[in-house]
């Protein structure tokens, strides 16, 4: 598989997990001008929002798929999800940023990953 294929897997997976796991998926692949989120979905259980960056590697030998998110991606999502809460107008709701991490098909869910 090359790099898109083992991407458009992960988000697949990650899906899958969340579905599974209690949360309903509000987004995928969200685009504004900033940049991109991956999935954004709500925890059923407490309501609250979840922007997700999801990351997949066939292997660890460059390093961890969760190592990818780097301080310039952080910045790039949290402006991301900034902005699109100012345009769907939601303005009181607990929001965390998660990572799933996808290494050789076992998933990692890293909740407030930061």
């Amino acid at each position: 598989m090359n790099t898109k294929q083992i991407g458009d897997f992960g988000e697949k997976q990650a899906t899958k997990y969340l579905k599974k796991n209690g949360y309903k998926i509000i987004e995928k692949n969200y685009k504004n001008k900033i940049g991109e989120i991956d999935i954004i979905a709500q925890e059923k259980k407490t309501k609250t929002l979840c922007f997700v960056e999801v990351k997949a590697k066939s292997s660890d030998f460059f390093g961890l798929p969760r190592e990818m998110v780097d301080d310039r991606k952080i910045f790039k999502i949290e402006q991301v999800a900034t902005a699109y809460l100012m345009e769907k107008h939601i303005l009181d709701v607990d929001f965390r940023f998660d990572v799933i991490e996808i290494l050789g098909g076992n998933l990692t869910h890293i909740k407030r990953a930061w």
